[in-house]
């Protein structure tokens, strides 16, 4: 029986911490992102392996389905959070995928020391509340550019337009 590896990329915060460590001693690139990733499409898939090309090993942080309730409204998330980290740590250039509940991915930044943390072009400009934890271990923060028109509330919205029509 061959076991799913891609359940095995899914890490509680202790193992991740554990994993991050050996990967620093080895004097490998951690890249780190974060988000919902409710509803996932090209957008996610593309800004992912962007990230990933930035370093040697690509750990994303996902938010519960909690905060992403508390972040984007009582009718999110669409797709619960474990099925979000499968669909994510399904991917190849996913390495590692935690979960957080809290408002920010400071904590996990904090334990897992990221060379690097991305994040999309719709924070260019803006100060991240992250930014000091990435900078505390001579991190350093990347923006990547979005793929224009791929937004998960662009799906949602289309999805809302075809309610009711037939096909």
């Amino acid at each position: 029986m061959r076991v799913d590896r891609t359940l095995l990329k899914i890490l509680p915060r202790e193992r991740l911490a554990e994993v991050a460590s050996e990967l620093h001693q080895k004097g490998e690139q951690i890249v780190f992102t974060n988000g919902c990733f409710d509803v996932i499409h090209a957008g996610h898939a593309r800004y992912l392996r962007n990230a990933k090309a930035i370093g040697d090993y690509l750990i994303v942080g996902i938010n519960t389905d909690d905060s992403v309730r508390k972040l984007k409204g009582e009718n999110r998330p669409i797709m619960q959070e474990q099925d979000r980290a499968e669909l994510i740590a399904s991917l190849e250039c996913v390495d590692y995928v935690t979960l957080f509940g809290e408002d920010t991915p400071v904590e996990i930044i904090r334990l897992i020391k990221p060379n690097i943390h991305v994040k999309g072009g719709d924070y260019k400009g803006k100060t991240l509340p992250e930014e000091a934890a990435v900078n505390e271990n001579g991190g350093k923060v990347v923006i990547v550019p979005l793929v224009e028109g791929r937004s998960t509330t662009n799906v949602i919205d289309r999805i809302a337009e075809l309610n009711g029509k037939e096909e």
